[in-house]
């Protein structure tokens, strides 16, 4: 059984549900003045919109599925992505 779960939840994978584009992004960010808002922002401005950071954040969370994924852990890798 734990080679089973080991397996499944090294192979599970996140995928986002709905349509969301940078002017999307833009307007749950129009109220945030804060640094790591504009960092994001500015990241998905240089990548041309959200496709790559929606696959790099859904990759890094998989890392995260055993032992949670929280509001802080999501947060961070956005920061880590905004930063790259």
């Amino acid at each position: 059984m734990k080679e089973l779960v080991r397996y499944l939840l090294e192979n599970m994978y996140l995928d986002f549900q709905g349509e969301i584009s940078l002017e999307t992004v833009r307007g749950f960010l129009r109220e945030d003045d804060g640094k790591e808002a504009r960092a994001l922002l500015a990241k998905l401005i240089e990548d041309k919109g959200v496709d790559e950071m929606l696959i790099t954040l859904a990759d890094c969370l998989k890392d995260h599925i055993a032992t949670g994924v929280s509001d802080k852990v999501v947060k961070e890798q956005l920061m880590l992505y905004a930063e790259s």
